[in-house]
């Protein structure tokens, strides 16, 4: 049931299980409602995945005289309902419509294109320019968006915990970069590997922010999903690489469950083995090596991570351990015996994972 080299069905959310489980038990109805319809809705997407027979396909077909090098890309409106992927409300090349909500997925779209691109010459997710396809306004309160292993999925949030998910433009990157993943080392989402899936989302979400703002290591928040917690919330995003567990602290999401270093490896079997959760180590070892160098984080550290993400050697169930081998492996071939193979050796050091 693998195409595309044996790719495996993929369904990846923004927002966590462990997360809406909390909300679902809300007292409050009006928070425990969107909850639960949006853990149904995501159950039924992962179910409909599993049952696909065709993976890692585009929604739209390649256009036919597609000019290499140049984001296609075409933005669908669901209008509240569920059937994938609705109307198309802007292609490639129209001009923007009254849509905020459109607007901003086509231009989170076009931003992590043109990233990836510039930064690592790749032309789009799968390298050879497949058309990006987005859904906005994704069924009613629904608190999450998705890639679902052909295109993106945004819900508008319920308005009372979570915002529109076009909001936060490293969503939006994060989302598209399971599918890179998906086109590349193709990482079991499960464990240590699944874990590594979310953070190599994270880490280029948050390149795709910083490149969007023109920031240097130093200068970004380093967070991710900051701009989608409703104002009653306490916190100020879904995760933070710079520090994890520090993302929220809330009466009703609870407090964020990341760690940052394996003293804290969180051992589960929730969420696919954690895969939410223990990203945080990751995602603070790649924190650590980016601000260390300095400069901007794609220029570097960003390269190290894509030379192991596209190079080959790294296998589906790989552990921290072997990921971040090959991060110094990668730095030394690149950049060879400077600057940039003793941060990213002293990150994965800080972070307790080994390297062999």
């Amino acid at each position: 049931m693998t195409t595309n080299g044996g790719f495996e069905p993929v369904f990846c959310t923004i927002v966590p299980p462990h997360v809406l489980d909390r909300l679902a038990q809300a007292e409050d109805p009006a928070l425990a409602g969107p909850a639960r319809r949006t853990l149904q809705r995501d159950a039924y997407e992962r179910t409909q995945r599993r049952l696909t027979t065709v993976v890692g396909a585009a929604a739209v077909a390649p256009l036919a005289a597609a000019e290499s090098g140049k984001p296609h890309r075409t933005v669908h409106d669901a209008r509240h309902g569920t059937k994938l992927p609705g109307a198309a409300v802007r292609r490639e090349g129209e001009e923007p419509g009254k849509d905020a909500t459109v607007n901003r997925a086509y231009a989170g779209l076009g931003a992590t294109f043109e990233l990836f691109l510039r930064a690592f010459s790749r032309d789009s997710i799968d390298g050879a320019g497949l058309p990006l396809v987005a859904t906005v306004h994704y069924d009613r309160d629904y608190n999450n968006a998705f890639w679902n292993g052909d295109q993106m999925v945004f819900g508008d949030g319920d308005g009372e915990i979570f915002l529109d998910f076009t909001l936060p433009i490293d969503v939006i990157g994060h989302e598209l970069a399971h599918g890179v993943t998906q086109y590349t080392a193709n990482l079991d989402y499960f464990g240590q590997s699944g874990a590594l899936n979310e953070s190599v989302s994270d880490v280029f979400g948050s390149l795709i922010k910083q490149y969007t703002l023109g920031q240097t290591a130093g200068e970004a928040d380093w967070l991710i999903g900051a701009g989608l917690l409703a104002p009653r919330v306490t916190g100020k995003a879904l995760r933070s690489m710079k520090e994890p567990g520090t993302a929220y602290d809330d009466d009703v999401l609870g407090k964020d469950p990341q760690p940052s270093t394996m003293d804290d490896y969180v051992r589960t079997g929730r969420d696919n083995g954690g895969v939410h959760i223990n990203s945080g180590i990751p995602n603070h070892a790649f924190y650590l090596a980016a601000t260390t160098l300095g400069g901007h984080s794609w220029e570097r550290a960003g390269q190290v991570w894509y030379d192991v993400l596209t190079g080959g050697e790294l296998t589906q169930d790989a552990q921290f351990t072997d990921f971040a081998t090959l991060t110094v492996k990668a730095a030394r071939a690149r950049f060879g015996e400077g600057e940039e193979l003793r941060a990213v050796s002293k990150a994965w050091e800080r972070v307790g994972v080994r390297t062999l």
